[in-house]
């Protein structure tokens, strides 16, 4: 896990492509919200022990303005989509086949693995990184320490 202090966050990310129904997803109408985005595909073991506690924590935090987001580089609609629906996941996912929304993210915060969660903060810069499964307290607290700096 990694954190970025306010003065240290860089510029903002702005992650744009399709979800895999094929609407599209744009994170700059986001600014203003906290916003998760979480590295996943179907067949990662990983991806499959944090999915529950990723929709949890969306539904819970929705009132509060944060947004959650996947970003998936791997998979076809026919494999992300029942992993959707396994899980229960209420936000949309990138379907990043051509990498673009991951490259936008490399510029700000490495991304070195899948999962990888990322938070970003109400102008949408960085503010926290978790390599591997999201432990569902620190991405918790990661996630209300945002919500607690000013707006």
């Amino acid at each position: 896990m990694a954190t970025w202090e306010p003065d240290g966050r860089g510029d903002p990310v702005r992650l744009q492509g399709q979800d895999f129904a094929g609407n599209p997803v744009d994170t700059g109408p986001w600014v203003g919200d906290v916003v998760v985005v979480n590295t996943w595909y179907a067949a990662c073991p990983p991806c499959r022990v944090e999915a529950p506690d990723l929709a949890a924590a969306a539904t819970d935090y929705a009132a509060d303005g944060v947004r959650f987001l996947g970003i998936n580089g791997t998979d076809d609609a026919g494999a992300a989509q029942p992993f959707e629906r396994t899980f229960d996941i209420p936000y949309p996912s990138i379907a990043d086949t051509d990498g673009t929304a991951i490259a936008a993210l490399q510029g700000r915060v490495p991304v070195e693995a899948v999962p990888t969660t990322v938070v970003l903060d109400r102008q949408g810069r960085v503010s926290g990184r978790i390599l591997g499964v999201a432990d569902p307290t620190i991405l918790r607290d990661l996630i209300d320490d945002v919500l607690d700096e000013p707006a």
